[in-house]
């Protein structure tokens, strides 16, 4: 609903500057291209522009091709996408929708609609957005806005080192006050909580409610290790499939009192960009509570379960991060306190207090060849109160876990024949999980043209959160005109 209500605020905004000026859009489309986009201008001061991309790509799992045709699915294999972007500005505002087009039964739909005005130095924004918060390359501990879409986070990276597509828009108000030469406030308001695949597409839907599930099997291959064992301790029918029927836990997280707030301050002191941050909200993980009959243990995975509910919990962000260019080196630094209700520890519903942090640079080495390399994790705090009596009915979402959970990723990149061709390779190493990925690729541009051949490669330990898809190595050929 509020996607709809923020696709009819920007649609508000394009009626009504057209009745300003007398129905004067005077389109030119292939008259005036600039910067990518296709632009048209009235004498009164609206301009309108449009840009966007086509693309498609092949990806061949490389196991399944192994075993022969039969066992490749080619639902998977073939991608094929694109954006339309509309951009109207005037002296004092401007409106955006962004869609996206894919082959599906509903084949459009919203990326990003918003109406941003401005007055001075006050810049106010509402409707469907996407916000970048924190300084840290890829996701950082303070980049907090927008959940990302974990079913589309490694194909994305194959050959993307910008992740924005995989961010999920939320409804928001967004105000930001710039002063001084280099610093600014925003605020940031969220009147719900929106809840995305999370690698489950048949498991999650629409905007900001928790739709019944499907009763066939799931077959999404990025499927995290947490949901499926949460599919598996769903009761079975007579063919195998699985029966959903009055143990799912409905949430709606529409209501107001869903919603959540944040507060950023960015400055510059000398040559170093510094930033604080606040929020309060939810957590995108959700804990997993279930009702079941004690008894029944250790008959796993035949146990018998009264009610799941998933608990998306509350809590206080606060968040420092740092940028500096010293002796070539670009460092990025960012640190942050997510204090939960579990002040305790012993909550098995709640998840502990944590500190999380990132820090990395990029600096050219020798031959023209580019290091990125980034730091983070999480340190769980009153880590030693986490246990689970599943005997007496108690299942504990972080028992089994470690304290720690240390992630580094390091990308080598050199560009060839006047930087129309790229080489990369990036790695990444999950230090306590015993895990790696290794992400090659081979991009070549010219001009609006985009080709690339990449691919990923896990290997390590199958409960890690990188080697669990040890299964689902591959490789990617993808084509994009942007324009």
């Amino acid at each position: 609903m509020l996607k709809k209500f923020a696709l009819i605020i920007v649609c508000i905004f394009f009626i009504g500057q057209a009745w300003a000026q007398d129905f004067g859009f005077g389109f030119g489309f292939g008259d005036d291209v600039e910067g990518g986009s296709y632009g048209a201008a009235s004498g009164g001061g609206l301009s309108v522009s449009i840009s966007g991309d086509v693309s498609a790509a092949v990806i061949v799992y490389i196991d399944e091709a192994a075993k022969g045709a039969e066992n490749i699915n080619t639902r998977d294999m073939f991608m094929f996408s694109g954006k339309l972007n509309f951009l109207a500005q005037s002296s004092f505002a401007e409106g955006v929708i962004n869609l996206k087009l894919v082959p599906a039964l509903v084949p459009v739909s919203i990326d990003e609609a918003y109406i941003r005005a401005f007055f001075g130095d006050l810049e106010f924004t509402a409707g469907l957005r996407k916000l970048a918060w924190g300084k840290a390359d890829q996701l950082g501990p303070l980049d907090i806005i927008n959940m990302p879409d974990a079913s589309k986070m490694f194909i994305e990276m194959a050959d993307n080192t910008n992740l924005m597509g995989v961010k999920i828009a939320n409804p928001l108000i967004h105000g930001a006050l710039r002063f001084g030469q280099y610093s600014k406030i925003e605020v940031a308001f969220l009147p719900s909580f929106e809840i995305v695949s999370m690698a489950v597409s048949s498991l999650f839907g629409g905007s900001n409610e928790f739709l019944s599930l499907v009763s066939g099997p799931v077959s999404d291959r990025w499927i995290p290790a947490q949901m499926k064992q949460l599919l598996n301790m769903y009761p079975k029918k007579d063919d195998g499939t699985i029966n959903y029927e009055g143990i799912l836990v409905p949430i709606d997280t529409s209501w107001l009192n869903y919603a959540q707030v944040g507060l950023r301050y960015t400055t510059t002191i000398g040559s170093a960009d510094i930033g604080a941050q606040y929020f309060y909200g939810r957590m995108f993980q959700p804990a997993m509570k279930v009702e079941y009959d004690p008894s029944s243990f250790p008959a796993y995975p035949n146990l018998i379960i009264d009610s799941i509910e998933l608990i998306f919990n509350k809590y206080h962000h606060i968040g420092l991060d740092y940028a500096q260019v010293l002796a070539g080196f670009n460092i990025r630094a960012e640190v942050a306190a997510n204090i939960t209700e579990d002040l305790k520890g012993d909550d098995p519903y709640i998840y502990n207090p944590s500190i999380g942090w990132s820090f990395g640079f990029d600096r050219d080495l020798f031959l023209g060849v580019n290091l990125n390399l980034q730091g983070n994790g999480t340190v769980r705090l009153f880590h030693d109160k986490v246990g689970s009596d599943p005997v007496n009915g108690s299942f504990d979402n972080e028992a089994g876990t470690s304290m720690t959970a240390t992630r580094i990723t390091s990308m080598f990149s050199r560009k060839f024949l006047r930087d129309e061709l790229e080489l990369r390779a990036a790695v990444v190493w999950g230090i306590e999980d015993k895990d790696l990925a290794v992400i090659p690729a081979l991009i070549w541009t010219k001009d609006d043209l985009r080709v690339a051949l990449s691919g990923s490669f896990f290997t390590g330990d199958s409960k890690g959160q990188l080697g669990q898809y040890k299964d689902n190595n591959f490789l990617k050929v993808s084509v994009a005109y942007v324009f």
